[in-house]
This record gives structure tokens, C-alpha cells and sequence, in this order.
């Protein structure tokens, strides 16, 4: 093998928010730039270098140093919508090999070539696999922050909200919920591979590597927890709205029957 088949590079994939302003990313990445969109994603070059940014605003860098990236991520944050304050880092190195076959091992890629679509499809898979992750810490962030209700009203046989509160929270776990299940579909096989079949293998390859399909099966499963919170506070905050309509209605009686004894 050559010194150069032996060479490793780096490869980033940060998360640097929920999603970029669509409008504005093509009029400063393609219009300014010279970016090339394909689908959901733009392709960035400096030199020989390579960045791919997706419309779900996860960045995977191919080879960049930490300057080039800090250098590129300040030229794009402007259009990220709800920015992440400090964003999310994954770091993998990968290789060009002699062979004529592609794999991965030990968070390294061995690659039989680094043309710019194979890196596309990869980073397809990467960029999906850090979303994934984004989910699935908010997700458990909702379960672990409201574990206690469960508990409580395991012991004491209420929920010690009040009905305004529930309400409150009620729309903060829908909100968690929604905004993962409207999205779900950036889980599923991009686009891009309609046009592209020839390059899926890679894609699922190493989506399995990523554990992609046992990870959904998981956050599927944490949403399915949380739908079920929601019901047990629906159903809590239904009978405190009947409790005090119980106790509304005993004292319209109450008063009537004072008015009834004591009326001249």
C-alpha cells in the first residue's frame, strides 16, 4: 500500500441546530459561494477539501482542520433556525484504500474511492445518525425530567400540579413530541438515492454500523412513554377540572339552601 492509500484524514459532523432557513441558505451558499445543492444538501469546497451542510443544519466536514471548520461554521450560522449554543461534535477519520471495496471499522472508513458523491452518501448517513442522537436526547430529557409525576402519583395517588400547571406541561411534552414526529421523516432513505441507487450500499452499510434501524426502534419506544405521560396527565388534569365542578356545584347548593332557610 502507498503512503498516500495509508494517509488519514479527518472527517466532523456537527449538529449546529434544528434546520436552516432554506430561502437564505441558497441565495448566500449558491448564489455567493458557488455551493452545489443536490436534494437537501450543499456541497461547500475549500481547495481539495469538502463540506456538506443539510437542511436539518448538521455539517459533515471532510478533512477540515479545526480553523477551516470554526472558519466555515461563522460564515454559516446566520442561517441556522434555533442554533444549538454549543454545538454537537462527532469525529471519525477515514482512509483511501488499494482494495476495491469499502468498509468500516474502529470509527474509521476505509475508502476504494473519495469522489464527491461517495462522500455525499456517506455523510447522508452521518448527518442522519447525529439528528438520530438530537432526538433521542430530547426524548429522554422529557422522560427523566418528569419520571417524578409517575412516581408521585404512584405513592400518594395524585399529581401534585395544579391544573394550570398540567396544562403547562401537557403542551411542553406535546411540543417534544410533535416536533420529533414531523421530523421523523429525515430518519427515512434520502432522496438523493433515488437518482443515485448505486451508491445505497455504502449508505446502508454504514447506517448499519451506526446502529441506525435498532436506535429509531428505541425512540419509538420513548415517544411511545411519552404519549402515555401525556394521557396519564389528561386524564389528572380532566378529573381536577371535575373535582371543581363537584365542588362548584356543592356550593351553589350550599347557598341555596342558606337562601331558602334564612330568606325573609
Amino acid at each position: 500500500m502507498s503512503e498516500q492509500t495509508q494517509l488519514e484524514n479527518r472527517l466532523v459532523i456537527t449538529l449546529l441546530g434544528h434546520s436552516i432557513d432554506k430561502e437564505k441558505a441558497h441565495i448566500k451558499l449558491v448564489d455567493h459561494y458557488g455551493a452545489k445543492q443536490i436534494k437537501d444538501a450543499y456541497g461547500l469546497t475549500l481547495g481539495k477539501k469538502q463540506a456538506w451542510l443539510f437542511d436539518y443544519a448538521v455539517l459533515v466536514c471532510w478533512n477540515f482542520n479545526q480553523d477551516e471548520l470554526s472558519q466555515l461554521i461563522a460564515k454559516i450560522e446566520d442561517l441556522v433556525i434555533e442554533p444549538i449554543h454549543r454545538p454537537s461534535i462527532e469525529h471519525y477519520i477515514y482512509k483511501q484504500t488499494d482494495t476495491d471495496s469499502y468498509y468500516i471499522k474502529d470509527d474509521c472508513l476505509y475508502l476504494d474511492n473519495t469522489d464527491s458523491m461517495t462522500k455525499l452518501a456517506l455523510s447522508h448517513a452521518f448527518a442522519q445518525s447525529a439528528k438520530l442522537e438530537f432526538f433521542e436526547e430530547q426524548a429522554q430529557t422529557v422522560i427523566n425530567n418528569n419520571a417524578y409525576l409517575s412516581e408521585t402519583l404512584a405513592e400518594t395517588g395524585m399529581v401534585p400540579l395544579s391544573r394550570k400547571q398540567l396544562a403547562k406541561l401537557r403542551g411542553a411534552l406535546f411540543k417534544t413530541s410533535t416536533d420529533i414526529n414531523l421530523h421523523f421523516n429525515l430518519l427515512d432513505t434520502p432522496e438523493f438515492f433515488w437518482d443515485n441507487p448505486n451508491l445505497e450500499g455504502l449508505y446502508q452499510q454504514l447506517n448499519k454500523y451506526l446502529d441506525f434501524l435498532p436506535r429509531i426502534q428505541i425512540l419509538q419506544k420513548k415517544l411511545d412513554t411519552i404519549h402515555t405521560l401525556l394521557d396519564m396527565l389528561s386524564t389528572e388534569q380532566n378529573h381536577k377540572h371535575s373535582a371543581f365542578l363537584e365542588w362548584v356545584i356543592i356550593v351553589l347548593i350550599a347557598i341555596d339552601i342558606l337562601v331558602y332557610f334564612f330568606e325573609p
